[in-house]
């Protein structure tokens, strides 16, 4: 009896632990897909300013919360815009951005297709 109630003591620890992981991967795969508003090229994982601290912070609650990765993305997009976001989401407003490379891949190969296969 007294090993059956080690090993359930033991299984509770080991899940909780489990799920603080998760959170915590969570918070930072969060971060480091936010701008930092203060630091130039950074994202929030990486910077150390007090913007970063605080928005650190409000995601760790807003996980508490029950939040999922979309809702706080959205939260801090409503709050701050969408400069914010390391990855846009596709909307009227970024279609050239996300149109952009590939208009570039195809402008690139037809040059190459015309200078060395279309000989006049």
């Amino acid at each position: 009896m007294r090993l059956l109630k080690i090993f359930f003591m033991i299984s509770i620890i080991l899940n909780f632990t489990l799920l603080k992981a998760d959170e915590i991967k969570t918070e930072n795969q969060i971060a480091k897909n936010l701008r930092c508003l203060i630091c130039q090229g950074q994202s929030v994982y990486d910077s150390d300013s007090e913007f970063a601290l605080s928005l650190k912070l409000v995601i760790k609650d807003k996980i508490n919360e029950g939040m999922n990765e979309k809702q706080i993305y959205s939260f801090l997009e409503q709050k701050y815009g969408e400069w914010i976001l390391y990855d846009p989401i596709f909307n009227r407003n970024t279609y050239f951005l996300w149109l952009l490379p590939l208009l570039i891949f195809l402008a690139g190969g037809a040059i190459i297709i015309k200078k060395f296969y279309i000989k006049k």
